[in-house]
């Protein structure tokens, strides 16, 4: 696994990234309930060359090898 960058909730992801897996962060940011979300971030890791984003809340966008985008959403604890 290689570390990749972090990013601020809401702050465009970083451009290497394919558009599904942009499309996907954002579909997550989106979709999420009216929470405070300032000071949350995404962390991108790769794995086997995949792309891995994790949200602070648990929520995970990766990218498989065929290319297709998984999103793993944790239970929110309000």
């Amino acid at each position: 696994m290689d570390l990749g960058t972090r990013w601020s909730f809401g702050s465009e992801p970083p451009t290497r990234l394919s558009e599904a897996m942009t499309n996907a962060i954002h579909g997550v940011e989106e979709g999420l309930p009216d929470l405070d979300t300032s000071m949350w971030r995404w962390t991108l890791t790769w794995l086997e060359g995949h792309p891995v984003a994790e949200l602070e809340d648990g929520t995970v966008v990766r990218e498989e090898h065929d290319g297709s985008v998984v999103v793993i959403a944790e239970d929110l604890e309000l």
